[in-house]
């Protein structure tokens, strides 16, 4: 069996842009080449990547949208009133979080998963404080159930938690390399910024994030790093300031 025991803490990050980030993932990645549900591969992949920046003493924290399974704002719900609908959602990325953590665990990193609904049999109550002393001993930890309360996206969790946690910044994995003036799957002409301000992107309409979760890190002054997850090591590569990515603060870099 792996080893994931607790040790002393992780060892000091050199090298990298960010110590701190939290990796916002989109349920639809872990779909794979699936039409639905839950690619394990996919999940061992993302896993790996999330490994190797923990082992090099970076503290990360997740959080996984639940799109992959259900989406409040979907056909999938069809007529069901709008806070039923986002508890469901909120259920799908608990399943995430415990399939993310089963595949880091298997690995030999210690994670803990943080749900905003108790459901102590599974999964520890979201308490700020112990997320931090987890991270600070170089735990994984995975938040889930969003803020808890319907009406809120997961990336409105994901930029509530940076905050929180203090992190350096947010990163947002997805399946293209950063922000384009088009969906670049759809229109060839599409060009990628290699900055944004967080205003630009409310004006433009970007859909990078929702819009209460652009506004917080805006507030926050929190920069969001938006990059291919699909990419193998990426991950790696955007904490130390390489690769291609996008990066959106309140001003944007030379």
């Amino acid at each position: 069996m792996p080893d994931t025991r607790d040790h002393d803490g992780p060892k000091p990050a050199h090298g990298f842009r960010y110590n701190r980030v939290l990796l916002k993932v989109s349920g639809e990645v872990l779909m794979g080449d699936q039409a639905y549900g839950i690619d394990m591969k996919t999940v061992g992949l993302v896993a790996e990547a999330v490994a190797k920046v923990a082992r090099e003493g970076v503290e990360i924290c997740l959080v996984i949208g639940g799109g992959n399974i259900f989406r409040g704002l979907s056909k999938a719900a069809g007529d069901m009133d709008r806070a039923s609908a986002d508890y469901m959602g909120m259920l799908a990325t608990i399943m995430n979080a415990l399939a993310m953590q089963s595949a880091l665990e298997k690995i030999g990193v210690a994670t803990r998963v943080q749900s905003a609904i108790p459901m102590a049999a599974i999964a520890e109550p979201y308490i700020r404080r112990r997320a931090m002393r987890h991270l600070e001993k170089g735990r994984v930890v995975i938040f889930a159930a969003g803020v808890g309360a319907p009406f809120f996206t997961t990336d409105s969790g994901a930029a509530l938690r940076a905050a929180e946690m203090g992190c350096d910044a947010l990163l947002k994995g997805t399946s293209v390399d950063g922000v384009y003036t088009a969906d670049p799957k759809k229109d060839a002409s599409a060009t990628r910024y290699k900055t944004l301000t967080y205003q630009e992107v409310l004006s433009k309409d970007l859909r990078v994030m929702d819009a209460s979760a652009i506004s917080m890190m805006r507030d926050t002054g929190i920069p969001i790093v938006v990059f291919s997850i699909r990419e193998e090591g990426s991950l790696l590569r955007v904490l130390k300031g390489e690769g291609v990515y996008t990066v959106i603060t309140n001003t944007p870099e030379a």
